[in-house]
């Protein structure tokens, strides 16, 4: 592991990037990083014990970033590395695949000092393919309720997810960094843990490319739907005590009710009759129309 020369000021910012395997596309996220006209940050890869040429690509970079080696571990202990290398008084998060786009890191880094009351922000995001062409745009999130609560109903609905959160380190440090023994659903489990520590915020200008392709971590649907489900378990006593009930089992029947759908879309229709039946057995009163409506059209052979 290399280490920052102690002499070196303290940045505000530390970015973060894990990286296994990535040689075809960090060279891309580091750009969009050190193009930044905002400038006081270090920026620290994360090699997760990659084989393929990914050393090689951060070596070119020499003093202007700061590489982390280590054996593979997954995305959670990659990102946890950083955090513990991390100096600055806030994290910025960016994925392998993904880039930033101009202004982004300066606006961000704004708006936490004028509100010291948010624990964590994002922005909206362009979600593209390996073409380049525009899926969606990812935009802010509206909510009535506490945040903690919307993000239960809604776990996706920080946008641009990692590749688009600055948080302040010590919340970071204070709601347990990133659960490693989870395989998915990483990100909506700490958001969650930062909401019910602190305030969020969204700039509604997209400044973060997403990029979705076949293989991801979102496409491994069994790994997923268990670590979705654990972490609503988990994070169940983090809700207002009056939401831990009904609230949170129509919240649990939500995530039933997607996977019933996508294994739908799959093939998996014996499976997916089954999401349905935990969806209905969980929140009859809350989910009961909307499940038998997805039956039926299962049943039906209709698309969902």
């Amino acid at each position: 592991m290399s280490r920052m020369p102690e002499s070196m000021p303290t940045p505000t910012v530390s970015v973060l990037i894990p990286a296994y395997n990535a040689a075809w596309c960090v060279g891309k996220a580091i750009d969009s990083v050190l193009a930044q006209a905002y400038r006081d940050f270090e920026l620290i890869v994360v090699d997760d014990g990659s084989t393929d040429e990914t050393a090689d690509v951060l070596r070119r970079y020499g003093s202007a970033i700061h590489v982390i080696s280590q054996p593979n571990g997954g995305m959670s202990s990659a990102r946890n590395a950083g955090i513990r290398a991390a100096s600055g008084e806030f994290l910025a998060f960016l994925d392998a695949d993904d880039w930033w786009l101009p202004g982004k890191l300066g606006l961000q880094v704004e708006l936490m000092h004028a509100r010291p009351e948010l624990g964590f922000c994002s922005c909206a995001a362009r979600v593209e393919d390996m073409n380049g062409q525009l899926l969606n745009l990812w935009q802010c999130p509206t909510w009535e309720e506490p945040f903690v609560a919307h993000l239960f109903g809604s776990g996706a609905d920080v946008p641009g997810s990692c590749s688009a959160v600055l948080a302040r380190r010590e919340r970071v440090l204070q709601a347990g960094c990133f659960d490693e023994t989870l395989r998915g659903a990483e990100d909506p489990d700490l958001w969650i843990r930062l909401a019910a520590i602190s305030g969020y915020a969204c700039l509604p200008d997209p400044m973060v490319v997403v990029l979705r392709r076949p293989g991801s971590v979102s496409r491994n649907l069994e790994a997923m739907r268990s670590s979705t489900l654990q972490m609503m378990a988990k994070n169940r006593h983090l809700l207002p005590p009056e939401l831990q009930g009904a609230y949170w089992r129509a919240c649990v029947a939500g995530v039933h009710g997607d996977y019933a759908k996508w294994r739908y879309r799959i093939g998996q229709r014996g499976p997916a009759v089954l999401e349905v039946m935990r969806l209905l057995a969980l929140a009859p009163l809350a989910r009961g129309r909307f499940a038998l409506g997805l039956l039926k059209d299962m049943l039906l052979g209709l698309p969902v």
